[in-house]
């Protein structure tokens, strides 16, 4: 009889971890609390809308088609991919739109029109971020940091130093560029998936090579496809899937876990991947006596933002929007210092606007437009109807003044989504929405570790742990994490 292990959560860490887990030849049971696979990109319907409930923007597609190839399958197999050009529009100001493009020789042009010899520095300035992301993805987010033994070796060392783990990303962007626009265009991603450029390593412009050299992609039928994917390829390996099924204890026999708990209904394991939010599992999940990390542990991490989504059905088209929308009108210093500096909820918040029904008509009925608005805010921020409704007042009078549209008055569906509810959906420390920021004392062995030091038998997995916040690493992820068990209980 193969060994069982069960994974707590179905998002992409979770599913990833059971199919590698599948393929060593362990019989798999996936646990969800909600009521289908995901996690944190879920998805609902409402009056002929189809909503992404979470993840929105597809980067590396080289990390989904590793994860399809791993197990005899295909991207292709499971949905239409398409490249956005351009990739995305930024509202600088009501007359000043750039639209990044997807050829690489049109960004080239479009930096010169920007920044009279820029050209020359992106070009240095991607070579380098591809040089990063190539050993960055071949050796460095792989591996489980367990231990700083695992960086030992003369190649590891002098990698670590030229991926300019030691350098700030501001310091890399200010150094090449004096434009303020191209500044914003390069900082962006940290801003709102990380921390402050200042304080994340210049090794993180693989973003930068992820945004501007791989592309910006779409998969048909909505992010949800590559989930119904990557549930087909588990359940085809003989992953069993249980949703509706929280787990309320994982059950530990001195130094070693036997099983969990679900609806009070004892399943019996040979090791548990814990895919859910970390800090619930050694808080909820756990005795006091077998965790990782205690409160302040927690309270002291700096978090990436939270988030206000909106899910709205628009009746009609509205004109003047791309797939992927930034307003960048307000300023960057004010928005950095009010999310990491001095926590609050935002004055004058930049935010993100989707309409992916301007790619893929599936997802609103014939004619209408499906929007999804997107507010970064700190994390841990109180949480009210009243604040909802005056952040949505806000954003949509600076939409609509930006695009010349009337829409307010022609929505025919309407959804909140804020910090309260990701810690009810996701168990989000916090209200959580990507996990820790991306700051060098919460990089690689930084992170909480995947294997838990007094169950030997229990290993974490998902955005707060290694490789970090963001699909593509939440696969990865997964991946690590089924390695380490084997590595624990053999076969």
């Amino acid at each position: 009889m193969p060994q069982h292990v069960v994974v707590i959560g179905s998002g992409f860490s979770g599913i990833s971890a059971a199919c590698a887990l599948a393929k060593k030849g362990y019989r798999v049971t996936v646990v969800e609390k909600n009521e289908c696979a995901g996690g944190r990109a879920s998805f609902f319907k409402a009056d002929g809308f189809m909503f992404d409930m979470g993840p929105s923007w597809y980067w590396m597609p080289d990390v989904f088609e590793w994860f399809f190839n791993e197990y005899g399958s295909s991207v292709e197999e499971h949905y239409d991919l398409l490249r956005l050009d351009p990739a995305y529009r930024i509202y600088f100001a009501k007359n000043e739109i750039t639209d990044i493009p997807a050829s690489i020789d049109a960004l080239y042009d479009l930096f010169e029109q920007l920044e009279p010899g820029s050209s020359i520095q992106l070009k240095k300035f991607l070579k380098d971020a591809a040089y990063k992301y190539e050993v960055g993805m071949k050796d460095l987010v792989y591996k489980p940091c367990n231990s700083i033994m695992e960086f030992a070796d003369f190649r590891m060392v002098k990698a670590l130093f030229t991926m300019q783990l030691f350098t700030s990303l501001r310091k890399e962007v200010y150094g090449k560029f004096k434009n303020d626009k191209i500044r914003k265009i390069l900082e962006f991603p940290v801003y709102f998936l990380g921390a402050l450029p200042s304080n994340t390593p210049a090794l993180y412009s693989i973003l930068n090579y992820a945004d501007l050299a791989l592309g910006t992609w779409y998969p048909q039928g909505g992010m949800y496809k590559i989930i119904e994917g990557m549930q087909r390829v588990a359940e085809k390996m003989g992953v069993e899937f249980l949703f509706n099924s929280p787990v309320t204890e994982i059950a530990t026999n001195g130094n070693t876990t036997n099983g969990v708990y679900i609806n009070g209904n004892f399943f019996k394991a040979d090791a548990v991947v814990a895919a859910a939010d970390y800090n619930h599992v050694e808080e909820k999940l756990l005795n006091s006596k077998a965790k990782n990390y205690d409160a302040k542990y927690w309270d002291k991490k700096v978090f990436a933002p939270s988030s206000i989504i909106y899910y709205l059905g628009i009746k009609g088209k509205v004109n003047n929007l791309l797939h992927h929308n930034l307003f960048f009108d307000q300023s960057f210093e004010q928005f950095a210092d009010e999310i990491y500096t001095n926590p609050r909820w935002p004055s004058n918040p930049l935010f993100y606007v989707s309409a992916p029904s301007k790619t893929d008509p599936s997802v609103a009925p014939e004619g209408d437009e499906n929007l999804f608005i997107l507010v970064p805010v700190a994390a841990g921020l109180e949480d009210t109807q009243e604040l909802r409704e005056k952040y949505f007042d806000m954003v949509m009078k600076r939409i609509e003044d930006f695009t010349g549209e009337s829409i307010k008055n022609r929505i025919v569906y309407q959804r909140s989504f804020a910090p309260k509810d990701f810690v009810s959906r996701y168990n989000a420390y916090k209200g959580n929405a990507y996990g820790l920021a991306n700051t060098l004392l919460q990089t690689a062995i930084f992170k909480p570790k995947m294997r838990n030091k007094h169950i030997k038998n229990l290993v974490y997995a998902g955005q707060l742990t290694v490789p970090g916040p963001g699909v593509p690493p939440s696969l990865i992820s997964g991946y690590v994490a089924a390695g380490e068990v084997e590595k624990i209980i053999g076969h």
